[in-house]
């Protein structure tokens, strides 16, 4: 049986402790780990003042995978970690993929594909005029064809190798329309090669209340699964939305009201555009 070389971050706080336990159930299920562990993290940035040196990189190159547990600690000024750990590590070793599986037995699994090392991750952006009452910030998102293709690609072979073959690219584009339309039309252009794989559109608004009131029935989940392609931001908004909506539900259910359905409006297209997008079935437009 083949042995993986991997490199193991454990991080700070209860990091080294879940890693520790991931380690254990993934030989518990018969995987062969060669483990190294690196002290990398919050603590460690306290103790010396180096997050990630390039002579580690260079090292972490060498392994079949590395993993990776939370870090940071409150000591620590926001951004520190982030890019010169983790955006770092994204970057030098050019991992674009963001792969979310969710799978809730007996009907739900989808996969979210997330791309990794563009949009707002690149970190365009600047002050001017800083700590005056005239400041202004901005912060850009950098998209390229390249960038979004080979994302697009992984997520229509993915997509191929799942029994319902579908894919639903989750985006903005009413309003991240420079963006957005780079990914619809490289979508829509891979999509080509591609014949045997159905395909849909949902606002990452759209998407969230999907996964919730519906998420057998949506275009981004079914009883034989489904993947979807998203823009840097959805997956975290969907948690977001997810939460809200069962908290209002919820308290509306314990008042004696009834939910009140975000799905009455029609959903918006942009002009000229001709949207693919079953509704759920428990959600139909009107």
């Amino acid at each position: 049986m083949t042995s993986h070389r991997i490199a193991v971050i454990g991080g700070d706080g209860i990091g080294p402790d879940v890693v520790a336990e991931a380690i254990k159930v993934a030989r518990a299920a018969g995987v062969i780990l060669d483990t190294t562990d690196y002290d990398l993290g919050g603590a460690r940035y306290l103790k010396t003042g180096e997050v990630l040196s390039d002579a580690t990189v260079d090292e972490l190159r060498g392994y079949d995978a590395i993993l990776l547990g939370a870090v940071g600690t409150p000591d620590v000024p926001p951004g520190v970690l982030e890019r010169g750990l983790l955006l770092k590590l994204r970057f030098e070793l050019d991992l674009y993929v963001n792969l979310r599986p969710f799978l809730l037995p007996p009907n739900v699994d989808f996969l979210v594909v997330r791309e990794n090392t563009e949009g707002t991750y690149a970190g365009e952006g600047g002050f001017l005029r800083k700590g005056t009452q005239h400041e202004v910030a901005t912060q850009g998102s950098v998209n390229t064809r390249m960038g979004v293709e080979r994302c697009v690609r992984f997520s229509f072979d993915l997509a191929r190798s799942r029994p319902r073959k579908h894919l639903t690219l989750v985006h903005k584009t009413n309003v991240l329309t420079y963006s957005g339309d780079l990914w619809q039309r490289t979508f829509d252009a891979v999509h080509a090669d591609y014949p045997d794989v159905d395909t849909a559109y949902n606002h990452v608004d759209a998407a969230c209340i999907y996964f919730v009131q519906d998420p057998q029935g949506t275009t981004s989940s079914s009883p034989t699964t489904s993947s979807a392609t998203s823009s840097p931001t959805s997956a975290v908004r969907c948690r977001a939305a997810s939460a809200s909506l069962r908290r209002r539900t919820s308290t509306r259910l314990a008042q004696g009201r009834p939910s009140s359905s975000p799905c009455t409006a029609r959903r918006p297209t942009s002009p000229g555009r001709t949207r693919r997008t079953p509704s759920p079935r428990s959600c139909r437009e009107r």
